[in-house]
C-alpha cells in the first residue's frame, strides 16, 4: 500500500441533455446519468447506484484483505446491498445500507472466524466509514465441497 495520503481523481463531463461521461485516468470512461425514482431511464448507472456498488464493493475488498491477514480460506462472496434514500434533517439522503453478503467456504474452515472477520470487514470499511449513514449487515455462510481458493 502507498502512504497516506492517497488522492483520487475523476472528472465528470456533460451537457443539459443525455448521459454524463465519469472518467479517470487508466479506467474506462463509464456511463451516468439520474436514477429512474428521479426520472432517469433506469438502464445507465446512476450516482446512487455507485455509491451503493462502493459500499459492497469496498465490504468484500476489506473482508478480502482480513481473511487474508488472518489465512481464511473462502471460495466466493455474494453481497446484495440495499439502500434507503429519505428526507432526513431537512435533506434527501442516505440513511442506512444494509448489507446482506452470502459467504462460501471451503470444508473444514472455520465459520465462527469468517463471520468475525465479516463483522470486522463492515466497521473497517473505508467507504461506510466516510458516510454518516447507518450501514447494517446480515451475513450467511456456505460449504462447498470444492477446493479452496
Amino acid at each position: 500500500m502507498h502512504p497516506l495520503p492517497h488522492r483520487y481523481d475523476v472528472v465528470a463531463r456533460g451537457g443539459p441533455t443525455g448521459n454524463l461521461s465519469v472518467e479517470a485516468a487508466n479506467l474506462p470512461s463509464l456511463a451516468v446519468t439520474a436514477p429512474a425514482q428521479f426520472g432517469g431511464p433506469g438502464n445507465v448507472w446512476s450516482p446512487e447506484d455507485l455509491l451503493v456498488a462502493s459500499v459492497a464493493s469496498c465490504f468484500i475488498l476489506t473482508f478480502d484483505t482480513l481473511a487474508e491477514l488472518s489465512h481464511l480460506p473462502w471460495i466466493e462472496i455474494v453481497c446484495p446491498t440495499e439502500a434507503t434514500l429519505e428526507m432526513a434533517d431537512g435533506k434527501r439522503r442516505f440513511t442506512r445500507f444494509f448489507l446482506r453478503p452470502t459467504l462460501k467456504l471451503p470444508k473444514g474452515a472455520n465459520p465462527q472466524k469468517a463471520e468475525h472477520l465479516l463483522h470486522q470487514a463492515e466497521e473497517r470499511c473505508l467507504i461506510t466509514a466516510s458516510l454518516s449513514s447507518s450501514v447494517n449487515l446480515s451475513a450467511s455462510i456456505e460449504f462447498a465441497d470444492g477446493p479452496t481458493r
